[in-house]
């Protein structure tokens, strides 16, 4: 058939891709406790995820791709790989393997009050499918879905397998995806429909560690502040953040109600306290965004710290705390005085996030996500921080590092990818990006992030409202199929 063919049969998809979103909205896909199951065995990442799992699997199966479980870890929906004679027939198979690696988990929904519809009804207004996952990334994994369909309902047999992989906690730690290329051929090359277009040419390392420390028994009395907590994840900025502080001596606490009162009227930021029992609760309110761009939004936990410097609070290490994260902390998103603020000319600036927050009177626990240069090192990023950690007794607790990757912009691979990009877009003036986020690309060697943002457009990811608009759905979709059909084509 014509190259076109198979552009005509995504915009005649387009319902089919609508509705097929919608519908897996509506799994609340989080990552949750193991169950085990007589009947399907251990689902390692919740009843939820494993819900969207087998959801994309039939869908698979339904539309006569090949399918294949790996122990509920991951798995995947392909077609292709023969070699064809003049004729048409079929005389051989490749073994070579593009990938599209998507995920089908999300991030936690955080606060209610910040969406206007239900998370997980995929409402459609103005144009838009709002619903957690709609942009990241369920929304994206369907667009290279309805691509390979397209192709394979058009009759283009590609020369290498297509293969959509699906990951089932990519917003977590990442176990699904070593389990299932632990059990199955990686990819040779290909893409993962997470991030921005044009494409995606480099990403900055992750880490994610835990600045932590033991308190000591507090003799002082007066005002004690006996918690924190806040955030949901590492990877998304704290939207919400709540303290527990009580006077001992006086029980009164109107003077700290003037000081909120004030609080507000010179920051504009939202604090609400209350009492509760012989206590006072504190809750601040920020903007969740990703972990990537923290800029974008505004951190409850930064908020909460700022106002608790104003009080006078009589337990030692907790008020030490809070000094530490206002002077080497606050409001910053580039490391810069706590002693991490690298930067290089490929990839910009470090970003620094704060993503979650536990304090009792015995210890605390503050969760980082840092996103480094790619010519800089993890080593380099806790070295450059241990000055001022040593100072306030800190510990450092390291739990995720990934590597940065840099593929060279005019590399064939990236220049395909750009040429059906501008093809689809007329946009000739967008450059290859390096960016913050952490995507399956830092799964396997050959695999670069390629959309589905468009330049310009605003990020919405990990984001009350998330939301992706339908037009840019069906456009990805038909970029991504050319993609498919440019690099898998019989030469």
């Amino acid at each position: 058939m014509m190259q076109t063919d198979y552009l005509k049969l995504i915009d005649e998809y387009t319902d089919e891709m609508i509705a097929v979103l919608q519908e897996l909205v509506r799994i609340r896909s989080v990552e949750a406790e193991p169950v085990e199951t007589l009947e399907k065995g251990l689902l390692p990442f919740g009843a939820g995820v494993q819900e969207a799992f087998e959801y994309m699997l039939a869908r698979g199966e339904a539309d006569g791709f090949e399918t294949e479980n790996v122990d509920n870890y991951g798995g995947h929906i392909e077609f292709g790989g023969y070699e064809l004679d003049e004729d048409g027939e079929i005389v051989g198979t490749s073994e070579e393997i593009m990938g599209i690696l998507g995920h089908l988990d999300v991030v936690p929904e955080g606060d209610l009050s910040g969406w206007k519809f239900d998370p997980y009804e995929g409402v459609i207004e103005d144009g838009k499918i709002y619903g957690r996952g709609t942009d990241d990334d369920k929304g994206a994994t369907l667009a290279a879905y309805f691509a390979m369909k397209a192709l394979k309902d058009s009759g283009f047999v590609p020369a290498k397998k297509v293969r959509l992989i699906l990951g089932l906690d990519e917003e977590t730690n990442w176990d699904g995806m070593r389990y299932y290329l632990s059990k199955v051929k990686a990819p040779d090359f290909g893409f993962t429909p997470d991030a921005d277009f044009p494409a995606i040419n480099g990403e900055k390392g992750m880490l994610v560690f835990e600045i932590a420390k033991k308190f000591g028994k507090n003799v002082n009395k007066g005002l004690e502040l006996r918690s924190i907590s806040g955030g949901s994840a590492p990877n998304v900025v704290a939207d919400y953040a709540r303290a527990v502080v009580r006077d001992d001596i006086s029980g009164n606490y109107d003077k700290i109600k003037e000081l909120a009162a004030q609080f507000r009227n010179e920051t504009g930021y939202k604090l609400v306290v209350r009492g509760i029992g012989k206590s006072l609760e504190i809750i601040a309110s920020g903007v969740s965004a990703h972990g990537a761009t923290p800029w974008a939004g505004l951190n409850a936990v930064s908020v909460m710290m700022m106002f608790l410097q104003r009080l006078d609070i009589v337990n030692e290490d907790a008020a030490e705390f809070v000094e530490f994260y206002n002077k080497y902390i606050g409001f910053e998103t580039d490391g810069k005085s706590i002693g991490c603020g690298f930067a290089d000319e490929k990839s910009g600036k470090l970003v620094f996030n704060i993503g979650m927050i536990e304090m009792d009177t015995k210890s605390v626990r503050l969760t980082v996500n840092v996103r480094y240069p790619v010519t800089v090192n993890s080593d380099a990023v806790y070295e450059g921080m241990m000055p001022v950690l040593n100072k306030y007794n800190l510990g450092v607790i390291k739990e995720k590092d990934m590597k940065p990757i840099y593929i060279e912009e005019d590399s064939k691979f990236i220049t395909t990818l750009m040429d059906v990009y501008r093809k689809h877009t007329g946009d000739r003036e967008s450059k290859p990006l390096v960016i913050g986020g952490g995507t399956y690309a830092k799964a396997c060697e050959g695999i670069v992030a390629f959309g589905p943002l468009f330049p310009g457009e605003p990020e919405y990811a990990h984001q009350p409202n998330e939301c992706i608009k339908i037009e840019n759905l069906v456009l990805a979709a038909k970029i991504y199929a050319d993609a498919i059909y440019s690099l898998t084509k019989a030469d």
